[in-house]
């Protein structure tokens, strides 16, 4: 399954049927909601996300890292 973090250094990584990502020693928390970026993105490389009446945009960078504005 890929997986958004927002504390990782790329776009996506795999995780395994022990929940442990690839690369990482430690599991993932059972509470995280995890969403994969393809399927907020669809293709494209800017969403808009409204919160508390605000917009933010995220933003897909060439080196594929991950970029939230106001």
């Amino acid at each position: 399954m890929n997986s958004f973090s927002p504390y990782g250094h790329t776009l996506s990584r795999r995780v395994t049927a022990t929940g442990v990502q690839e690369g990482r020693q430690h599991p993932i928390d059972a509470r995280l909601q995890v969403v994969a970026s393809e399927s907020l993105f669809r293709g494209a490389h800017e969403i808009g996300i409204e919160h508390e009446g605000s917009m933010y945009r995220l933003k897909i960078t060439r080196q594929g890292k991950l970029i939230l504005n106001k």
